[in-house]
């Protein structure tokens, strides 16, 4: 599905970033899980507890009467131990390379992640995010990015958005390949933005993050 609109959308979003909106909180968590891999993650486990946790609660996860918000930063430990025991080829799956292969090992991690953080309902925007933050192997399945791909592909089997299964990642990837040459030149120019120094790194937003923003902003008019 070819769309007109990537370059508008992706800018309004970019454009909020800055050092101390809640936009960037993205870019500290994926760095931190991005550069930080293995033990290390259990060696500095309140580090990591905060950093996850503060992220969610940033991107609204925290909201009224939420699981996430009934409880302490000690509910991420079990998470942060699952994490630091996956190999670093989960860093390396993005939107180009949804294969058989790949998307099995995304669905996996989805479900062994709800059991760690959020076993009960309403766990696709949760987890999804964490998936992102943590990851950047998917986009965020919130309010405003399905209502954008429902819209999208509302006339196509399993466009539902209302989870994340084999159809809605397939999908994914068919949006990235009718607008790859959109997509691409973002993800070769967009860096995150560092902590300390405010200043941009050497670390590309994902293409999953970069359709991810578009979908937010697109649906987000709607």
């Amino acid at each position: 599905m070819k769309k007109e609109d990537i370059k508008i959308n992706i800018e309004k979003y970019y454009s909020k970033i800055n050092n101390q909106s809640r936009w960037v909180s993205f870019d500290y968590c994926y760095n931190y899980f991005y550069k930080n891999k293995g033990q290390v993650l259990v060696d500095e486990l309140e580090k990591s507890c905060l950093v996850i946790g503060f992220y969610l609660a940033s991107w609204g996860m925290f909201r009224g009467n939420s699981h996430l918000s009934q409880n302490s930063v000690a509910l991420y430990k079990p998470l942060i131990s699952y994490i630091s025991k996956l190999d670093n080829s989960y860093w390396e799956i993005d939107v180009d390379i949804y294969n058989e292969k790949n998307i099995k090992k995304i669905i996996e991690v989805y479900h062994e992640i709800k059991k760690l953080v959020i076993p009960k309902n309403n766990h696709l925007t949760v987890v999804t995010k964490i998936l992102l933050g943590v990851f950047g192997m998917v986009p965020a399945f919130d309010e405003n990015f399905c209502r954008c791909f429902r819209e999208i592909y509302k006339d196509k089997k399993g466009g539902g958005f209302r989870s994340l299964n084999k159809n809605s990642l397939q999908l994914i990837k068919d949006f990235y390949e009718s607008n790859k040459s959109e997509i691409d030149s973002y993800y070769n120019n967009l860096f995150t933005t560092d902590f300390i120094s405010g200043q941009k790194t050497n670390i590309v937003y994902s293409r999953a993050k970069i359709i991810d923003m578009y979908g937010f902003e697109s649906g987000n008019k709607k």
